[in-house]
């Protein structure tokens, strides 16, 4: 799965992470914390990938998204 698909993929899956851990976000914000989880969570989940096909890529998408969030949270949130 290439760069675009993971990137159009985590504007999803930042949607829905973001919906299931209760974070009130922005457009950009959600598109980009999916973004960086997609990215993080496909590269993860490469191999995974390779043999369920795309559905774990939407699964890693959303870990990855979620792994994101609580990162945020946790760390960076003021």
């Amino acid at each position: 799965m290439g760069i675009i698909a993971l990137v159009i993929i985590g504007a999803a899956a930042g949607f829905l992470a973001t919906r299931m851990m209760k974070v009130e976000a922005d457009i950009p914000t959600t598109m980009l914390i999916g973004i960086i989880g997609a990215l993080l969570g496909g590269l993860i989940l490469r191999a995974l990938l390779t043999m369920m096909g795309a559905l774990s890529g939407f699964v890693g998408a959303v870990l990855g998204a979620m792994l994101v969030i609580w990162l945020w949270q946790t760390y960076f949130r003021r």
